[in-house]
């Protein structure tokens, strides 16, 4: 099946709506408080118990930015006081003792993601003490095959860093791009030159990185389709392994950075789609392959191959090529999903200070799922990494008869199917061409828990 995504404006317009992003099932308005950290605990030990115990990944939420980008929603701390990096760094060596001390030796550390804020905050020095403290307590994948990435605000470090991160063991890169364009910049507060991107990629590819990245947002203040098709000229030229293509979701009432925004500098929702519109058809017809959810990758890209043969994961990062790990979450705000479980940190960087100076792991709430959350995240998974829902497997899987199961959600989606976004027959439901960029709102056919109070939580979904 063509899984090259066909736009179709009058549909885009119409299943544009609030919808998740579905990086968990259930999502993040489902967690609560009532979940603790003797739950969390009760969790990794049954992780530990299971037959086969699943390889660990580690995601680290590093907060810390010396500039503010008006229209970042992430949980940063905007400071010149470097220090602060020390103070920080400190603690979080100290939950990396207390969490590695919950999961056995023996399970290997495979996958490692270090997000923000703005993780080369941390100095290589820094970082390096980091990745010590991390293989002293976990027992870490050394290995080329392992998955360890970090996102990189191109403003903050030289060639000579790239090369030494690599040294430390990270084999991708994310570069922060957003767009080129110097007006689009100004408006945002985040200058940044092609040429500083240019020599970091290609001192990432001296350094033999196995994947690099680029993230573009489109739908920024003062962005047209002619600057924006610049910038794409641009990033094809680069010629990253993966791009990634955010839609920007102007919150000011909600995100106080982006009221540092002129409302008159916003483009109208019809150049946002022409946007959209222009970015598919630039990368594809560059070659790269649409994987879903924002995600581009060129043809011999391992996201590639790994959505040709069924292996593709989705986590809290995004896409992934490695089989389904227990992801243990460090720092603030930072989300893991051990067994059957969520978990969410404290936001507060006071809040996680005194939690641990108590010696007490700084979980503040989190989620345990029931056997239909299991099944429901399967079937949504399924469908956000491989275009498709196989009736039989998950049958096979969880002893249902699929069609009785989901005679609700099957039925939501008529009108999807009148529309030519899916196609349901005897044993599948399978996205059409013009499905692919509507994915999101197939899967919350499948949502039990989406209500009217929650619609205005998530972003559009096109």
């Amino acid at each position: 099946m063509d899984q090259t995504p066909s736009f179709n404006r009058a549909l885009v317009e119409k299943y544009d709506r609030p919808g998740p992003r579905y990086t968990s099932y259930p999502t993040a308005p489902q967690f609560h408080q009532a979940f603790a950290v003797d739950d969390y605990r009760n969790a990794a030990q049954e992780t530990n118990e299971a037959g086969t115990p699943k390889p660990l990944s580690v995601y680290i939420h590093i907060p810390f930015c010396k500039s503010l980008c008006y229209y970042c929603a992430c949980n940063k701390i905007i400071t010149h006081k470097t220090d602060r990096a020390v103070e920080y760094l400190q603690y979080l060596k100290r939950e990396i003792q207390m969490q590695a001390a919950l999961f056995d030796r023996s399970r290997r550390l495979t996958q490692l993601h270090l997000g923000g804020g703005t993780p080369t905050y941390f100095t290589s020095e820094q970082l390096a003490d980091l990745m010590g403290s991390l293989h002293d307590a976990f027992n870490m994948d050394d290995s080329d095959s392992h998955e360890f990435s970090l996102e990189v605000d191109p403003r903050t470090v030289t060639p000579e860093q790239i090369h030494q991160l690599r040294e430390l063991g990270f084999n991708r890169l994310s570069f922060g791009v957003q767009d080129f364009d110097e007006q689009v910049q100004i408006a945002v507060n985040r200058i940044q030159t092609e040429e500083q991107t240019r020599e970091l990629v290609q001192a990432a590819r001296d350094a033999q990185f196995k994947s690099i990245s680029v993230d573009l947002i489109y739908g920024l203040p003062l962005q047209t389709v002619d600057s924006f098709s610049v910038t794409l000229d641009k990033i094809i030229d680069i010629r990253p392994d993966r791009i990634a293509a955010y839609s920007y979701a102007h919150l000011p009432e909600l995100v106080r950075a982006q009221k540092l925004i002129r409302p008159e500098d916003m483009p109208p929702p019809e150049r946002k789609l022409e946007l959209l519109e222009l970015t598919i058809k630039r990368l594809t017809d560059a070659g790269y392959v649409y994987i879903g959810m924002d995600h581009f990758s060129l043809p011999d890209d391992e996201l590639t191959l790994a959505r040709a043969n069924g292996t593709l994961q989705r986590n809290f990062q995004g896409y992934s090529t490695h089989a389904d790990c227990d992801l243990i979450g460090l720092g603030i705000s930072s989300i893991g999903k051990v067994g059957n479980s969520y978990s969410q940190n404290v936001k507060e960087l006071s809040q996680y200070y005194a939690r641990l100076n108590e010696g007490m792991l700084p979980v503040h709430r989190g989620y345990k799922l029931s056997e239909d959350d299991r099944l429901r995240r399967d079937v949504i998974i399924s469908l956000m990494c491989h275009g498709h829902i196989d009736f039989a497997e998950i049958e096979n899987r969880y002893g249902i008869d699929f069609r009785e199961y989901f005679a609700d959600s099957l039925a939501k989606l008529d009108e999807h199917v009148a529309d030519g976004l899916v196609e349901i027959d005897e044993g599948s439901v399978q996205l059409l061409p013009q499905g692919h960029l509507m994915m999101r709102n197939v899967a919350m056919a499948f949502d039990a828990y989406l209500g009217g109070e929650q619609r205005g939580r998530f972003s559009r979904t096109v």
